[in-house]
């Protein structure tokens, strides 16, 4: 579901961007997610996290959704996957 969410300044989904940094799934099927951004400065910093919130707690059987927005470590084109870099015609 992370691969539906884009940040719309750039045409691939934050998972393959890199900016999703951890998910945690507990026992009781609370999910957990740090993410960050490309820079501090981006102008989706506030709707991105509820929207990725809101996505995480629409699977089926998750009972809470909490997403952390961290900046360490900073984000880095390196973090993106061979398919985003190839995307964004860096390969």
């Amino acid at each position: 579901m992370l691969k539906t969410v884009y940040d719309p300044e750039i045409p691939v989904d934050i998972y393959e961007l890199g900016l999703i940094y951890h998910i945690d799934v507990r026992d009781d099927r609370s999910v957990e997610v740090r993410l960050t951004l490309t820079t501090p400065m981006c102008p989706v910093a506030g709707s991105l996290p509820p929207e990725v919130e809101a996505k995480v707690a629409e699977v089926p059987g998750v009972t809470k959704a909490v997403v952390e927005l961290v900046w360490d470590p900073p984000w880095n084109p390196s973090m993106m996957s061979e398919a985003a870099k190839l995307e964004l015609g860096m390969l």
